[in-house]
């Protein structure tokens, strides 16, 4: 074949991605990484290799492995409070939505177990100190998202403390919620954080 022979055709070139498609590929890498039962510390050069460009490629587009977690945890909030939000605004029982609430938590861990590593903190060790922080604050707006619909259900059943009942309740369902995702990941994600949830959330709320 002489040099002149459609080069582009013989060996076709990568494509190129677009920033933010680059971007999502990273970070879907990143959460396929953590689902890996017992992986350690994942590096940039762990996930550079892993996704067959350079180490450098990788800070295009995030300007330090910290930045990346954020992203993750962006989803994980974006996700999470979309649906604890339209619960929450939903005409109905305040028992009801709390138990719905705490189900679809669980429920995103089981479906995300990657995401479960990063919410119970295990992928964030040695990690910067705000994403644990962040992941803190996350859970708190869980709380607090809790205390309200459940001070509405301690007042309809006419407590003579609903603030205090509220309080008690959210911060044992944010506990409880804690407990199973830690078993779900600590177990290579092999016992599911919905084992046995009906019952839980009877004796909880």
């Amino acid at each position: 074949m002489s040099d002149n022979a459609l080069p582009d055709e013989a060996t076709p070139k990568r494509q190129r991605m677009k920033p933010g498609q680059r971007r999502e590929q990273i970070l879907q890498t990143l959460a396929g990484m953590l689902e890996q039962p017992g992986t350690e510390r994942i590096t940039t050069a762990l996930l550079a290799a892993k996704l067959d460009v350079s180490e450098a490629a990788l800070y295009r587009h995030f300007a330090s492995k910290a930045q990346m977690f954020e992203g993750l945890i962006d989803f994980i909030e974006h996700s999470l409070f979309s649906l604890i939000n339209q619960i929450a605004e939903r005409e109905g029982d305040g028992a009801q939505k709390a138990a719905r609430m705490v189900t679809v938590l669980l429920q995103f861990g089981e479906k995300n177990p990657g995401m479960t590593r990063v919410m119970v903190g295990d992928a964030l060790v040695f990690e910067n100190e705000r994403l644990h922080q962040r992941m803190n604050q996350l859970f708190e707006r869980i709380e607090s998202a809790l205390r309200q619909v459940l001070r509405a259900a301690a007042e309809a059943n006419k407590s003579a403390t609903p603030t205090a009942d509220a309080h008690v309740r959210a911060a044992a369902l944010v506990a409880f919620s804690l407990g199973q995702l830690q078993r779900f990941a600590r177990s290579g994600f092999k016992r599911s954080p919905l084992d046995h949830l009906d019952a839980s959330l009877a004796l909880l709320i």
